[in-house]
């Protein structure tokens, strides 16, 4: 068969290997791998000489065009896709944020307008809850239906973001059920909140005190809390940026019991 697009002598790089070998597309899918593939009727020839030939990056975790404390985000669904796909990264997933009162599914129309008519790479989204009454909670199995199996809490910002623990244990039950995934923002803000106010009374306005202002142990605590929770909901959690080591030992802790527990870091930790 013809190929629309033939990639030779590049090395392949997976998960697992690394070897010489040449890769077939068509229809924008790799429909083969292998040795001195047939060049007969190939639309496109491309010489990976010297170079590796990689999968497309998956990046779980962006912000792009997102309103946040007062300002919005550096890049949009243009910029951002396009900077993605220049360092090799072909897919994205962004969140789609809830705010108080709005349904899930205005949430994720309007990320989906955000995005439809820029993006120059693939994209999907978690669903940020920042509003969940009971009678919300069937719209968690609407969202998974559109794709959209990941929900993201938030156990820090008071009168934000923030979740109580009631709702968290809830939505986890839901998710579930659903064969959803709860990935949860952990920090103890009721906490970081009182040492921020005294912080600012002081005048201790620099950047540094973001740091000063969030002890390890607030993300630690936040952190084995959220994992107790997903326990008694049956339910597995992924923890997102997680930044220190105390926050770790909790979900290592976790891990070495059999839990479903799963963690991210951030570049710049």
């Amino acid at each position: 068969m013809g190929f629309d697009t033939l990639i030779v002598n590049g090395t392949v790089a997976t998960a697992t290997d690394s070897y010489s070998a040449d890769v077939a597309i068509s229809d924008g899918r790799v429909t083969a791998i292998g040795q001195a593939l047939p060049g007969d009727n190939v639309k496109r020839v491309l010489d990976a000489k010297g170079k590796f030939v990689l999968p497309g990056g998956i990046d779980v975790h962006t912000h792009l065009d997102m309103p946040f404390g007062g300002t919005t985000s550096a890049d949009d669904f243009e910029t951002g896709t396009r900077a993605a796909a220049f360092g090799g990264t072909t897919t994205l997933i962004d969140f789609a944020i809830q705010y108080k009162g709005q349904s899930l599914r205005t949430a994720f129309d309007t990320w989906m307008q955000k995005a439809s008519s820029k993006a120059t790479t693939d994209y999907a989204f978690h669903c940020i809850i920042t509003d969940l009454p009971d009678a919300r909670i069937e719209e968690m199995s609407s969202m998974v239906r559109e794709g959209v199996s990941s929900f993201k809490l938030f156990m820090a910002y008071p009168g934000v973001f923030m979740l109580d623990d009631a709702t968290i244990f809830k939505a986890m039950r839901a998710a579930s059920k659903l064969g959803g995934m709860i990935c949860m923002h952990a920090e103890n803000g009721g906490a970081i909140d009182v040492i921020v106010k005294q912080a600012l009374a002081e005048g201790k306005t620099a950047p540094k005190y973001h740091a000063l202002t969030r002890p390890t142990t607030a993300e630690a605590e936040a952190t084995a809390r959220a994992i107790a929770l997903a326990e008694m909901a049956g339910a597995p959690v992924y923890i997102v940026h997680l930044s220190c080591n105390d926050a770790l030992e909790k979900v290592r802790e976790g891990r070495d019991r059999g839990l479903p527990v799963y963690a991210e870091t951030s570049p710049q930790y």
